[in-house]
């Protein structure tokens, strides 16, 4: 038997969760992060990661790199309503450009002794990851790469007495010749 055309009855969709890396050139002035990041507050969009710097001093521009997650249809609206304020230059989404390229830096202070802390330096030295402080209870590792990476190393860590993690954010730019 058909159901009737009504709303009521209108199969519910589930998107899934897609994780997107937005490029986003603005003014450098005082306020405009608050406003960009009021954007994302006052509708509920999460902030994975986020990082700012001035880029263009003698054009005071800076860029936010700022890692959303949401369905596609959300990603989308943000990228729109961000397009719109007006301190804001441009938006790119490096993630659909595919041609992007994103790194992160992560400071991990790991604390141990005798086999521990052999182990810390060969997964240090594995993952390429540089000793930036040590003494005899505790390392400090350096780590640069994709979010996989810093996050797995720090995985690996966790058993050997991680202490304490910080991290910059992702910042991505695009492969080539051409600018933003």
């Amino acid at each position: 038997m058909n159901q009737p055309a009504s709303a009521y009855f209108i199969e519910e969709r589930h998107d899934p969760n897609e994780t997107h890396t937005l490029a986003v050139l603005v003014q450098n002035e005082p306020g405009v992060l608050a406003r960009v990041i009021g954007l994302f507050s006052g509708r509920g969009y999460n902030i994975e990661s986020l990082t700012v710097s001035e880029t263009e001093s003698q054009k005071h521009l800076s860029r936010i790199t700022i890692v959303t997650t949401g369905t596609p249809m959300v990603i989308e609206q943000i990228k729109h309503q961000l397009d719109r304020m007006i301190p804001v230059y441009q938006v790119v989404d490096m993630t659909l450009s595919k041609r992007s390229i994103e790194r992160e830096l992560a400071m991990v202070k790991v604390r141990g002794q005798g086999e521990h802390r052999v182990e810390a330096l060969r997964l240090a030295d594995a993952f390429r990851a540089r000793v930036i402080d040590a003494t005899t209870e505790s390392f400090v590792f350096e780590i640069t790469g994709n979010t996989d990476k810093i996050n797995q190393f720090i995985d690996l860590m966790r058993p050997l007495g991680l202490v304490e993690v910080s991290r910059t954010g992702v910042a991505a730019i695009g492969r080539g010749p051409e600018g933003m």
